[in-house]
């Protein structure tokens, strides 16, 4: 977790950590100003404590050097963006970064700079006194506050990425609103104590000499220094504007424009896929293989331009093969325009849902069916829940060998389930689903001997068990589409168990399931079978009894 919230660039990492830095200025700066409520010596207090560490020269340079750190990377963010497209938040993060400096520039010049160039007092009663015969007050709450909002968004949108966060936000939300609202407080009630000395004859001016305010003549020199660093301000986020413009306008020249006949028209930038280019405009195009040429969701017709684009890959050419595309429909997660192009998407999605939320995903998995021999008959004379109930039974004594391994039940199919073993790689899967396999032969003989001591006849039952690639996705109507599997590795699977009964063993296990598992070698003959709806020939061990892989497996090496 802890990568996860420190990954990014070092321009990303020093933002953050610059952030971090001002945000923790800025909860302390509030605690002060809510010292007030309490009393003034409390105020000064915690005044002295905070400029223990913020007064001292590492402090000094570690607050300035994140504040301009954080600034200049922040004008340099706005300079690098390739769009100016952004969620309502990132937009009010933004804007309350572009306002910050505004106040900042005006606090730091009346007070910082105003302590070291003119030696005014700058305790805390003195600036929120100085600052409570005008608007000031409300202008540098509002930038602390400002401070806060955009610091907490910030932090927010960083510790999402951790489990805890989601349990701890709504107590954070109620500590965003307390900060803040006790800051405020304590600005009104020590603004009005130190107002009420203030406006008691003889008071007003011991006061501005105690506190050594700045004169007219350098309250003057201090409004000048503010416009200068608004001025330099408002330069450099012209400069980073003035680059991102720059920035747009040289993108524009080097990009393609694409036309969609059931859709808009669009500008990206060349070197993108067409696919990369729907999706950046924010245009539904189904792609359930997720770009990589293993589907043909994403075809387009091309009715204008076609001349422009290089022949297909050999990835793509397959593929188009496989559903006897049109000589004009390419793939558009494989070809990247480089020239004006109208196309229209094969597939378009209607209504706001583009796709399902799992589109698909291939992996290399172990997948074992099972099925009881004989249930049809047997069942004849039993009554429906007596049918339920020894289903049931029967189910409860094999599937948790299926689960303790690892693997999990796809679906029941009446007195029949498939099993897939979704692990890490290809290796645990297939020792997931030997051991399943085995221990299920272990749990079926324990199960028949319970229905003897009952007086009934044993379960027979026939396995397939083989390891291949497979697509696992979301198959059926959208917001009722379980998620399940689908791919050549289901239907050898499937015709190897129906192979067992013809055979009478209670398992056939492919080749692939052991060679992907490590067993080097297997003291018994395989056999080869042709299977309907295979393409090739697969080998296979067939076994009488499943519980007999234990002695197959032990002693073997493991897999690497």
């Amino acid at each position: 977790m802890a990568q996860a919230l420190w990954q990014g660039n070092w321009i990303q990492r020093s933002r953050l950590v610059s952030g971090l830095v001002l945000f923790t200025f800025a909860f302390f700066h509030f605690l002060n100003v809510a010292a007030g409520l309490v009393s003034p010596d409390l105020l000064e207090a915690v005044q002295e404590a905070r400029e223990a560490v913020t007064k001292s020269l590492p402090g000094q340079i570690v607050l300035y050097a994140s504040l301009l750190v954080h600034a200049g990377l922040a004008l340099w963010q706005v300079a690098m963006r390739r769009t100016l497209r952004m969620s309502l938040t990132q937009w009010l993060q933004l804007t309350l970064g572009v306002l910050i400096p505004l106040q900042l520039i005006q606090h730091v010049v009346h007070t910082n700079y105003a302590a070291r160039v003119y030696g005014l007092e700058d305790e805390m009663s003195s600036i929120i006194l100085m600052l409570w015969t005008g608007p000031e007050a409300l202008h540098q709450y509002l930038l602390l506050l400002a401070v806060w909002v955009h610091g907490c968004i910030g932090l927010h949108m960083w510790l999402r990425l951790t489990r805890w966060w989601q349990h701890a936000v709504p107590y954070m939300i109620g500590v965003a609103v307390l900060v803040p609202a006790l800051a405020l407080a304590g600005l009104v009630t020590e603004g009005r104590r130190m107002w009420d000395f203030f406006a008691e004859d003889g008071f007003a001016a011991q006061i501005m000499a105690d506190y050594n305010w700045p004169d007219a003549a350098e309250r003057v020199a201090l409004a000048d220094a503010t416009n200068i660093g608004v001025f330099v301000f408002f330069g450099l986020l012209g400069l980073a504007l003035g680059c991102f413009a720059l920035r747009r306008l040289i993108q524009r020249s080097r990009s393609v424009r694409i036309r969609y006949e059931d859709g808009p028209e669009i500008t990206a930038d060349r070197g993108l896929t067409l696919l990369e280019m729907s999706q950046m405009k924010g245009i539904a195009h189904p792609s359930l293989c997720g770009g990589k040429g293993r589907c043909t969701t994403c075809r387009v017709a091309v009715t204008d331009g076609l001349d422009s684009l290089p022949a297909p890959s050999p990835a793509e050419a397959r593929s188009l093969r496989a559903v006897n595309a049109a000589d004009n429909m390419r793939l558009a997660c494989q070809i990247r325009p480089t020239s004006a192009l109208t196309v229209k998407r094969v597939y378009s999605p209607k209504g706001r849902r583009q796709v399902h939320a799992a589109g698909g995903e291939e992996k290399t998995i172990a997948v074992l069916f099972l099925d009881i021999r004989g249930f049809t008959a047997r069942s004849a004379g039993l009554l429906p829940y007596d049918v339920v109930f020894l289903l049931n039974r029967f189910f409860d004594a094999i599937v948790p060998e299926v689960t303790r391994t690892g693997g999990t039940v796809d679906k029941y199919m009446g007195d029949g389930m498939l099993a897939l073993f979704e692990t890490r790689d290809a290796a645990s899967s297939a020792e997931a689903a030997l051991a399943a396999a085995a221990n299920i032969g272990v749990a079926l003989a324990r199960f028949n001997r319970v229905l003897a001591s009952e007086g009934e006849d044993p379960v027979r039952i026939g396995m397939g068990l083989h390891l291949g690639t497979v697509v696992l996705g979301e198959i059926g109507a959208a917001g009722l589409a379980p998620r399940t599997l689908i791919g050549a590795t289901v239907n050898a699977a499937s015709r190897l168990e129906a192979k067992t009964k013809d055979l009478g063993v209670e398992i056939l296990v492919s080749r692939e399931v052991f060679d992907a598992a490590g067993v080097a070698e297997v003291p018994l003959a395989f056999e080869t079978f042709t299977l309907r709806g295979v393409d090739g020939p697969v080998t296979a061990l067939p076994l009488p009894r499943a519980s007999s892989l234990d002695s197959l497996i032990a002693g073997q090496p493991a897999a690497s």
